[in-house]
């Protein structure tokens, strides 16, 4: 990764020594990075600071930022998202309210796009070839934004180019499961287009399991019982409502895995070895593309075949039928077709990430970093220029502090702009690709702020165990918006919680998975990671995200009229994640309490002796171990947390200190074995890998018996379930050995 300058005055002969030399010479004392006299360098967080922080981050100058952001789409890699990365390099240069570097390193990456020559189409196709009837191309022009030149058409990234036809069937969610009763009915697949809707499964997973059974093309669209509330005429949805309009279609990306599909496991710079294109594995094996609903219900709603089951019926205002083919008495002949043509292409491009850089003053080589993408499917007002605008609001209060001189981390402070998410978390993934050792032996925490409000109703906030005490803190001293004496804290308890068996009754902390930039962060580098956003209230809505998502609908207007209007919660957003990344980069001792940790690993445990100790048992399998494991953790835990508390009340020697936040740090490293899930590329944390097991327990061992439970004893699967069970136990005496006093072996 190229930076331009080195922190200190070394402009001209730093262009070429990239990120890796700047965030090492932050550990190098030198007398031209000392901070000034006049800035004002606490040992421990300055309570003053923080509140000044709080006051000064402005919702109307986050209202403003989201306006500019969002006034044009910026796909990955187009002259508006490169538009927006100097746009964000001048803010971060900025005399008045800069940081003390920023640069935007460049990957070339493997990205998908639709033809504009040959525009994908979705046709029901008579007898004698005549089209009868063709699904929109584009979204309908609602508000004067959805017509641009640069609005993407609907399409699926990385769907292959083809233009199957076959008989049209209902497949649900298109899970593997969908596609078995589709055959237990008697329905043959092969050669049909299976019409799914989004939702069950992930997108690409759609298509790979349609293939399997023959499928040779497959639709997706959104169901107005899944985003809507079961609304679908006109008058009910945007712009009448924020509810997704008839014509409204969520594009995405298909590919199966994240990063640079050509060069994994390497950062996509002109040197990496690159995979042949035609070669790549993730890709969907068989033509794909989305449609809206108003298209979906002219398609599903003339199929002719049994009843499809309750749970498969939607809100389409007909009964879902499951093919193959059309009725008799409906709008088509009963044999006509649906074509199906893709006209997508892959293209190497240039995608920027855009880093910005506050160098602590005390521990300059500890880095906390503060991450949100930038390039979005259309206008991406919500997603993700909720959270830029929040990133960039944030950016301008600390930077304002530090060029007056009155306030300098303790730790160093990186900010970040990724590029291309959308195709696969690509630049956050070739970022941790290209300095994994580096971010694994420096980086404190990661914080992600994607999209920032979903809508106006409570916090949400995702993680792993240790970053919940700084969450909850940081959510306890901020006023919950428009809610009188109710803070933050107070008003999410009220929506999501759960019994603690330490705490009693608190907000719930979600899990981590792979929707994001944290993904590269926690799985991969086993970093501390979350993900922090304000969202909506779930007894008020069925939708699985918000409706516009990922279509031409989400724009300005659609969240200064629906989603937030007054931008109170962008603030309050802002003041959570901003109090958590001050404690994290000012406070001595870092807020990370490793003892949740137990909390976890004995539910898991329980789940396990509960759902699996007689099967394991009956394979002479002993759980035995993995209890003692768990009870050696929850000890060094309990201990070290009586460590720090002494060493609060006492004045502790700085190396003290140091020792203790190093063990606090690297705790979640300790959970990676990048041996343990060979099939799964960069999951490499055994408690957080994709869980495929019905059991809610540890993902290796759940899905191992999943996998072993129909085999014979003494089968290589329920060797497997041996060998996951010996990578926990290790994993966990790793993690409280690092937990341990730092003498002891």
């Amino acid at each position: 990764m190229q930076w331009v300058k080195v922190l200190g005055g070394l402009v001209g002969a730093s262009a070429l020594l990239g990120l890796g030399i700047i965030l090492g010479h932050f550990a190098i004392p030198k007398g031209a990075d000392a901070p000034a006299p006049s800035v004002s360098v606490s040992q421990d967080l300055d309570l003053e600071i923080l509140e000044t922080v709080m006051k000064q981050l402005d919702a109307s100058k986050i209202r403003e930022n989201l306006r500019e952001l969002s006034r044009e789409p910026h796909l990955a890699s187009s002259p508006r998202d490169e538009a927006l990365a100097q746009l964000l390099l001048q803010r971060w240069r900025d005399p008045e309210s800069g940081l003390d570097a920023a640069e935007a390193p460049t990957y070339e990456v493997l990205l998908s796009f639709p033809s504009r020559e040959q525009p994908n189409r979705v046709a029901v196709v008579g007898p004698t070839g005549t089209i009868l009837f063709s699904c929109r191309q584009s979204e309908q022009n609602l508000t004067g934004e959805q017509g641009g030149p640069d609005v993407v058409p609907p399409y699926a990234a990385y769907a292959p180019p083809g233009t199957p036809q076959g008989l049209l069937v209902y497949a649900n969610r298109g899970t593997e499961e969908d596609f078995m009763e589709l055959q237990t009915q008697g329905i043959r697949l092969e050669g049909t287009i299976a019409l799914t809707r989004y939702g069950g499964t992930g997108r690409g997973a759609k298509a790979v399991n349609a293939a399997k059974h023959g499928v040779a093309g497959v639709l997706v669209y959104t169901d107005p019982a899944d985003i809507n509330d079961g609304h679908s005429s006109a008058s009910q949805t945007f712009p009448n409502s924020w509810r997704l309009p008839p014509s409204g279609v969520e594009r995405g990306s298909y590919y199966e895995y994240f990063g640079d599909p050509l060069t994994p496991y390497l950062p996509a710079n002109p040197s990496s070895f690159r995979l042949n294109p035609d070669t790549v594995s993730g890709f969907p094996p068989i033509p794909t593309q989305p449609i809206g609903f108003e298209d979906a219900k002219i398609l599903l709603c003339n199929l002719q075949g049994t009843s499809a089951p309750a749970a498969w019926q939607g809100a389409l205002g007909c009964d879902y039928k499951l093919g193959p083919g059309f009725r008799a008495d409906g709008d088509f002949p009963a044999d006509s077709q649906v074509n199906v043509s893709v006209h997508n292409r892959l293209e190497l491009r240039n995608s920027s990430n855009v880093l910005g850089i506050i160098r602590g003053a005390v521990e300059p080589d500890r880095y906390v970093l503060y991450g949100n993408h930038r390039d979005s499917w259309v206008h991406g007002a919500v997603d993700p220029s909720s959270g830029t605008a929040v990133l960039l609001e944030l950016s301008r209060v600390l930077g304002t502090l530090l060029k007056k001189g009155t306030w300098r981390p303790r730790r160093s402070i990186v900010f970040a702009s990724w590029g291309a998410e959308e195709f696969g978390l690509i630049g956050s993934t070739e970022f941790t690709e290209e300095f994994f050792s580096k971010l694994r032996e420096r980086t404190v925490a990661y914080i992600n702020v994607d999209i920032s409000v979903f809508a106006n109703a409570t916090l949400r906030a995702q993680g792993t165990p240790p970053v919940q005490s700084v969450i909850f803190s940081a959510a306890k001293q901020i006023p919950a918006p428009g809610l009188d004496g109710l803070s933050i804290y107070d008003n999410w308890i009220q929506y999501f919680n759960r019994s603690s068996t330490e705490y009693g009754l608190v907000p719930s902390l979600g899990s981590l998975g792979a929707g994001s930039d944290y993904a590269p962060f926690i799985h991969f580098l086993g970093i501390s990671s979350m993900d922090i956003a304000y969202t909506y209230d779930r007894s008020k809505t069925s939708a699985r995200i918000y409706p516009t998502y990922h279509t031409a609908f989400d724009t300005f207007g659609y969240v200064d009229k629906f989603v937030d209007p007054g931008f109170s919660s962008h603030q309050a957003v802002a003041r959570t994640a901003g109090s958590v990344l001050l404690r994290l980069s000012d406070s001595l001792f870092l807020p990370l309490n490793v003892s949740d940790y137990g909390e976890t690993l004995r539910n898991f445990l329980q789940a396990a002796q509960r759902d699996l100790g007689v099967l394991l048992e009956q394979h002479s399998i002993s759980l035995g171990p993995l209890v003692t494991a768990v009870e050696k953790f929850e000890g060094a835990a309990a201990a070290l947390g009586q460590h720090v508390s002494a060493l609060q009340k006492d004045t502790p020697d700085p190396l003290q200190v140091r020792m203790l936040n190093d063990q606090l740090m690297l705790l979640e490293r300790t959970f990676l074995n990048p041996r343990a899930f060979p099939e799964e590329r960069y999951y490499s944390h055994v408690l957080w890998a994709p869980r495929t097991g019905s059991v809610a327990t540890f993902p290796g061992l759940a899905n191992a018996c999943s996998r072993a439970m129909n085999t014979s004893l003494g089968s290589a699967a329920w060797a497997e379930v041996q060998r996951q069970l010996s990578i926990l136990v290790v994993a966990l005496e790793g993690a409280a050995a690092t937990l341990r006093p730092v003498a002891d072996l």
